[in-house]
């Protein structure tokens, strides 16, 4: 009997259990009609927005421009031998390769430096802050970091500064002796004297091409000298024809101070002298002979403005060092936010067992993380792909070409001077099938954490 009535309430409890079950189920099932009706918007929206698209997409990259003749896979085939969507394609696999690995070694040194200090929340709301503005507006922002003028660009300013700091600029960039003064061009941006001179002649060089404020404040009046025997001697001096007659100085012509003269002999340099505040110079203690008197090239090159970062051969790394300085911030606080969910007792297990920070860092921090570094990866190739907004606002039209990306010239292909959809709708499959695949990854790494 015992163990009819243990068999008896099994069977009650059972019975029990089955009618509770079924009550569930009526539950979930009237539940899932319920969450049907507001599913149903959705789908609608999911369908007008997203599937219509693709398909319309797809239906269209198979017919010409007008749309009207069927070419099958023609514009496909097209896209793989247009010069400019190899550099497209070529821009992306380089924009795929570096990009979002450089983000995620970023965003994982900032997420642990900053792990123990009491300023790490200001410190990631600042990093955070790029993430707040718009692509578009952060690419007119690195236009302007990025422009050729140094007084606009803030790279090239500290270029130049950084370069001033190790070799002066010339004095009088652009400036150059009258047709009078008897001087040649050396070829290399310098001159040199025509004729032969000898010591105690003097040597009158008037220059010309310099402006008022191209003056040092430290020029003086311009000195004429006279002959000294034994003495190889000579003046500079900005000619304005201040005096009525070109070539002479006048009462208010400044000489030129700070001028490298060399006297050459037989093509070897044998003496060198600056020129002093009022332009004069003097060689003593040369020899008998014939001399020649050069003013080096370094006088009057051009000042280094810095370096072309818009021009073709930089202007894709300086749009990727746009995009880095944008998603570092997403890429940090992602990965922060992992970082704190490691156990500690395994990092401390690791320290008592004598390991270094830097052997607990890889080899247990970079382990525990990889599921999350995986996904800011993944996340990161998918918006890389995409990349469109900085790559037109930053790249100036003269290296547009060399810096295109897909979006970008499916833009201009769709929309611009050729107006070929077709075309265009075969680029957007193109870059769909791209995506999709890293869209699916991230999508079954995340249902794979839910589960588990």
């Amino acid at each position: 009997m015992a163990s009819k009535d243990v068999g008896s309430v099994e069977v009650l409890e059972l019975g029990g259990t089955a009618r509770k079950r079924r009550r569930r189920s009526g539950i979930q099932g009237s539940g899932g009609r319920r969450a049907a009706l507001f599913l149903w918007p959705c789908a609608i929206l999911l369908v007008l927005y997203i599937v219509y698209p693709i398909a319309f997409s797809l239906g269209r990259s198979l017919f010409d421009a007008s749309g009207e003749e069927f070419l099958g896979l023609g514009n496909y085939i097209e896209a793989f031998s247009d010069e400019r969507t190899l550099v497209a394609f070529r821009n992306n696999l380089v924009w795929l390769l570096v990009a979002p690995t450089l983000v995620t070694a970023l965003g994982l040194l900032f997420a642990v430096l900053t792990e123990r200090v009491s300023w790490a929340t200001a410190f990631r709301f600042v990093l955070f802050m790029p993430m707040a503005i718009s692509l578009f507006a952060s690419g007119v922002i690195f236009r302007l970091v990025y422009d050729e003028d140094p007084d606009l660009g803030v790279a090239n300013a500290a270029v130049v500064t950084a370069h001033d700091m190790f070799a002066s600029s010339a004095e009088f960039p652009g400036a150059e002796p009258r047709d009078e003064a008897g001087m040649a061009a050396t070829g290399d941006g310098g001159y040199r004297s025509a004729e032969l001179v000898r010591p105690g002649e003097v040597v009158a060089i008037p220059m010309v091409g310099l402006r008022d404020s191209e003056m040092p404040e430290h020029a003086q009046q311009a000195t004429i000298l006279e002959p000294t025997v034994g003495e190889l001697r000579g003046y500079l001096w900005r000619d304005v024809g201040s005096s009525g007659q070109d070539g002479a100085v006048g009462a208010s012509e400044a000489g030129l101070p700070g001028v490298t003269v060399h006297a050459v002999r037989d093509g070897q340099v044998v003496a060198s002298t600056t020129t002093a505040d009022d332009g004069t110079f003097v060689f003593p203690g040369l020899a008998d002979g014939g001399y020649t008197i050069r003013l080096p090239a370094e006088n009057f090159a051009e000042p280094f403005r810095g370096l072309t970062w818009l021009g073709p051969g930089l202007v894709t790394p300086v749009i990727i060092s746009a995009w880095i300085w944008i998603m570092t911030g997403f890429a940090m606080t992602f990965i922060a936010a992992g970082l704190s969910a490691i156990p500690r007792e395994a990092l401390e297990a690791a320290r008592v067992d004598g390991a270094t920070e830097g052997q607990v860092f890889r080899r247990v921090t970079v382990p525990l993380l990889s599921p999350v570094l995986l996904v800011v990866f993944v996340t990161l190739a998918i918006n890389v792909l995409k990349v469109f907004e900085l790559v037109y606002v930053v790249a100036p039209g003269s290296s547009q070409a060399e810096a295109n990306v897909l979006a970008l010239q499916m833009w201009q292909v769709s929309f611009g001077a050729g107006g070929d959809q077709g075309m265009g709708s075969a680029l957007v499959v193109i870059l769909l099938l791209l995506v999709v695949p890293a869209m699916l990854f991230n999508i079954r790494r995340f249902r794979k954490a839910r589960s588990g």
